[in-house]
């Protein structure tokens, strides 16, 4: 990192063994960054802020580059976008894969794929629409899961999440979830608030009664009928403010 250079904050980084190498005591590791956004517009293309975060990923491998810098420890790295509004409805529900190719070559030259191969941007592009995929097309279990994770207040979740996760036996899972403090806590807090003033907010703009609406968010999110309330009221103020 330069002085004065911009900071750059990844939301999700970690670095993980090759698991078709591992297997064989080969030691390669590859660099992952998942990024949700909530939305695809941000006002710039997302897919040039994915490769700065790549070239960001891959410089941090090394240290002040000398003449001795041995560039061969570079190890690869994925940006993993996940971005769930504002995408065109042409592209809602598509995937994207973004990589270094070696395009052309001039004579019996045939370079090593791993010596190049070093970046890969995957933008993944949900949709505020209902996902209508069919289960066996290619990524209809990627889609119907980000689906039920990023719109977390719709009201088929739980059920949704429960075909991929199964949390009945999770002993440790639920461990944590109750003995959960600080930093955890208040992420998931703020996820639990962010799912019901997306839901109050959907229900006011497609006039679905408060009544039902009180309903559903004592079920959905165990509320006391005085807390779903409260709720209501303030979210459902700030739709007829946008009005």
């Amino acid at each position: 990192m330069q002085l004065n250079e911009k900071v750059t904050y990844f939301d999700l980084v970690f670095r993980a063994v090759n698991p078709a190498l591992s297997d064989r005591g080969a030691g390669v590791c590859v660099h992952i960054d998942v990024e949700p956004q909530k939305t695809y517009r941000p006002g710039y293309p997302i897919e040039k802020r994915g490769i700065y975060y790549l070239a960001r990923m891959l410089g941090s491998q090394l240290s002040l580059v000398t003449d001795k810098t041995d560039y061969g420890i570079l190890e690869k790295c994925y940006s993993i976008w996940i971005c769930r509004d504002d995408v065109p409805l042409e592209e809602r529900y598509t995937v994207s894969f973004y990589k270094i190719k070696n395009t052309c070559n001039s004579g019996a030259c045939r370079p090593a794929v791993q010596n190049y191969d070093l970046m890969t941007f995957v933008a993944i592009r949900l949709g505020q629409t209902e996902y209508h995929g069919r289960e066996g097309d290619k990524n209809y279990a990627l889609m119907r899961f980000l689906n039920a994770v990023m719109y977390p207040h719709k009201e088929d979740f739980m059920d949704t999440i429960q075909d991929y996760i199964d949390f009945s036996n999770n002993i440790e899972l639920w461990r944590e979830v109750t003995q959960m403090s600080g930093l955890g806590q208040s992420i998931l807090e703020e996820g639990r608030k962010e799912g019901i003033r997306a839901f109050i907010m959907d229900h006011v703009e497609e006039n679905i009664p408060k009544e039902h609406s009180l309903i559903k968010l004592q079920k959905h999110f165990g509320l006391t009928l005085e807390k779903a309330e409260q709720f209501y009221d303030m979210y459902a103020a700030a739709v007829c403010m946008r009005k």
